[in-house]
């Protein structure tokens, strides 16, 4: 396996995780914030969404994402945080994920792995400092919120995954 194909199983695999997390939730339940001031599903899986197109416009700046909806990274950026209102069903959300982390994985491999070795963009090297890592990094987004998922479910009275 080459350092590309294990990110790519990587991204795969850790949206299957999220997908597997809300796959009974419903519109509502996509709402619902575990504690006051915590992060409901809607927002996270936004900014799952948002960060993975963000990482790629710096390392492959000539990749061809989906565009999202207007205000789409606003809405699911710090300042949407603690909206209630504006955001996408789960349906909308899991078809815009599939379609942002397929043009995410497209990226990924169009370099070759000796491009995942190169630092990466200024913007991300304090985060990340290759360009592989910024991929490793958009897979670890997607598992630092799903499990947060956890906790919303324990809340919902929903059967525990894992």
């Amino acid at each position: 396996m080459t350092g590309r194909e294990a990110i790519k199983s990587a991204l795969e695999g850790t949206r299957k995780i999220l997908e597997w997390f809300v796959k009974d939730f419903s519109d509502e339940d996509l709402l619902v914030r575990p504690l006051p001031n915590a992060n409901h599903a809607a927002w996270q899986i936004g900014n799952v969404i948002s960060g993975d197109v963000y990482f790629v416009q710096f390392e492959v700046p000539t990749a061809k994402m989906p565009e999202l909806p207007a205000g789409f990274m606003e809405q699911h950026g710090p300042e949407g945080a603690s909206k209630d209102t504006g955001f996408l069903t789960k349906q909308e959300y899991l078809d815009l994920f599939a379609q942002v982390r397929a043009g995410t994985i497209a990226a990924l491999m169009s370099l070759t792995d000796g491009d995942l070795d190169k630092p990466s963009s200024e913007k991300m090297r304090p985060f990340s400092p290759t360009v592989g890592s910024v991929f490793q990094l958009a897979s670890d987004h997607t598992l630092m919120h799903a499990g947060q998922f956890s906790v919303i479910r324990r809340k919902l009275g929903k059967p525990i995954l894992m």
